[in-house]
């Protein structure tokens, strides 16, 4: 499964109503670190497929929801879970490191 775009307008639906875990990736299309998550984020997406879902939030195009949560500096991934912000970590990070944060907080791929 490929990213999601959400959307100040579509980030209740996307996310916080969302049936398990959504990561969400608070970038702009200036950033570097961000573009440089960007593929890892795309892989896990599809590596975590039935287990997390992956969306990505521009925040030039949607400043509001970025401002809601307290962003200040990108990029930032967020955890949700059942509509709740779980945990946060900012600044771009390796695939592994990625994949290692989110089995400590629970997340892993879905037994086949």
């Amino acid at each position: 499964m490929a990213t999601l775009a959400t959307t100040d307008a579509s980030f209740e639906t996307d996310v916080l109503k969302a049936t398990g875990p959504v990561l969400v990736d608070f970038w702009a299309e200036w950033c570097g670190p961000c573009k440089q998550i960007g593929p890892a984020l795309e892989a896990i997406s599809g590596e975590l497929e039935g287990s997390l879902s992956v969306a990505k939030m521009n925040i030039d195009d949607s400043p509001t929801t970025p401002a809601r949560y307290g962003v200040r500096g990108i990029p930032t991934m967020m955890l949700f879970r059942e509509g709740r912000m779980v945990d946060m970590k900012l600044g771009a990070m390796p695939k592994g490191k990625i994949l290692e944060w989110l089995a400590d907080m629970g997340v892993t791929a879905a037994a086949a």
